[in-house]
Parts: structure tokens; sequence; C-alpha cells
């Protein structure tokens, strides 16, 4: 008399299957909770700077269209100015999900034909951050910029693995185009190199 294993077979093959899927689906899924959409971004962005502009929504969409995800971004304000040679400081929040906000700084100087100064807030997608200590280290920038009254811009800034695009909107008359770098760090520093 024949057993009746055979119809069970289908069934076992099929957990199996679904277990399988469960669990090779699971890593993709943390990695993904690891970053920002772009509608989490802009939420965080509307947040902070008060309102998302056309100008803002159109910047975010070319540095995701760009880059993607990012796993990290800081909020936070800064002050720069120049006559030939120029200064940066600022002071921001670090925010990666699931993970207390944690306070960093920067700073750097800059040459080139640039003069004016300015006050911006300050937006920057964090991509490919791993240990933290990693942010911490200078960025090499290439900066053009005309800020007038108000306007948005973005660069991108990139050492090693880890790729920032700071987002800023600011007030002030500043025009120009500067070679420089950009140094984050864990403590305020008047000392920009």
């Amino acid at each position: 008399m024949p057993t009746s294993t055979c119809p069970r077979r289908p069934l076992r093959a099929a957990v199996i299957v679904a277990v399988l899927a469960i669990f090779l689906h699971a890593p993709v899924a943390r990695a993904a909770e690891g970053t920002f959409s772009k509608v989490e971004v802009l939420s965080a962005a509307d947040e902070f700077f008060g309102g998302v502009t056309k100008g803002l929504a159109e910047v975010v969409e070319k540095v995701f269209s760009d880059l993607g995800e990012p796993n990290a971004y800081i909020i936070g304000e800064e002050i720069s100015g120049a006559f030939i040679f120029g200064l940066r400081y600022g002071k921001g929040e670090l925010n990666r999900k699931g993970q207390k906000g944690l306070t960093v700084y920067w700073q750097g100087p800059s040459l080139g034909f640039d003069f004016g100064g300015n006050a911006s807030k300050s937006f920057v997608l964090v991509y490919n951050l791993g240990d933290v200590e990693t942010l911490y280290q200078r960025y090499p920038s290439v900066d053009g910029s005309f800020y007038f009254v108000a306007g948005v811009g973005v660069n991108y800034q990139r050492a090693g693995d880890t790729t920032l695009a700071p987002i800023r909107t600011g007030v002030g008359l500043r025009f120009g185009g500067n070679l420089g770098y950009v140094h984050y760090t864990k403590d305020a520093s008047l000392i920009p190199f």
C-alpha cells in the first residue's frame, strides 16, 4: 500500500522555499532600514528649513538621482566669509536611523576668486558612512556660489568611501568660486586647518 508522503513533499518544499526567502531577504531589508528615503529626507528638510521650496525639492531630487539614499544626514548652521582667502565654520547634529543625534562641528579654509559673506542653514546628506569616526576628516571642496538674499546650493565632498552633499540655503552676499576643504570634527575649533 503506498504511503501518503508524496503529497507532503510539495508542501515541505514550499515551506523550505518560503523560509529561505525570508532569511535571504532579511539582510537586504535591514540594510535598507539604515538609509533615508526621499520622503524622509524631504520631511526632515521641511521641518528644518520651515518649508520645502521648489528649488530645495529639485536639489534633493538631483542628489538622490546622483547618489541614491543617504545613510545619515547633518542639520546645522554655518557662517562663512571671504576676500580671496575664506573661512567657514559650522555646527550641527548628525542623524542616523535608530541612533541618538550627535553634535558635529566643521571648519575650513578656502582660496580663490571669492568675495563676501553669508550665514546658511546647512542640510548635509551623508553617504557610505560606516563608523562615525570616519566622518571626522578633511573633505576637499570646490565651491562656486552666488548668494543674494536667499538661494539654495549643493556641492559634493568626497573623502575615502564617504560622500557628503551639503545643501545650503542662506542670506548674505557672496560671489565667486574657491578651492579648499571642510574639516569635520568632534570639537569646535577656531583654527580652520
